[in-house]
């Protein structure tokens, strides 16, 4: 269940401005039959509920240089919490670490990567990760092809 009642105006406003970030209020109005003000409100109890959290750009990484991608499946040797926290803060920092996820199964972490080449992201792998704080194991998958990369959240499949 979601954790904020969404009404099917909410879904469709959701669903517009994770397409178009930059879409106008008064087009987001004419596309919930609304007027501008009350739509204004949705919007703006959206993102107070932090519901929305923030508006960005997505951008092409092959165009800004970033032509590698890489999932590095991560086990720690030590599962308590103060070590997984540890981990956790030193990975925020990493500049190339656009994701991480702590998992189930069988590492503890799934990070994901970019890098401007192979020979950058061999660098990156050996003298950053492998040292990062109770790492006991990390396994590298390179991305070949980005078949469906992640863009939006299917909002309506939450109703």
């Amino acid at each position: 269940m979601p954790e904020v009642d969404l009404t099917s105006v909410d879904v469709t406003l959701l669903t517009l401005l994770q397409n178009d970030a930059r879409i106008t209020n008064q087009t987001l109005a004419e596309a919930v039959n609304l007027s501008a003000s009350p739509c204004w409100r949705k919007v703006r109890r959206l993102e107070e509920e932090k519901v929305i959290l923030g508006y960005h750009a997505a951008l092409d990484r092959r165009k800004i240089g970033l032509g590698v991608m890489v999932f590095v499946r991560v086990s720690i040797d030590s599962h308590s919490e103060a070590q997984a926290r540890k981990f956790e803060q030193e990975v925020q920092e990493l500049e190339n670490v656009v994701a991480c996820y702590s998992i189930g199964g069988d590492a503890d972490f799934l990070l994901q990567v970019v890098a401007q080449s192979l020979d950058a992201y061999s660098d990156f792998a050996m003298s950053v990760l492998r040292r990062l704080p109770g790492i006991k194991a990390m396994q590298s998958m390179f991305v070949l092809k980005e078949i469906k990369p992640f863009t939006t959240l299917p909002v309506s499949a939450s109703q």
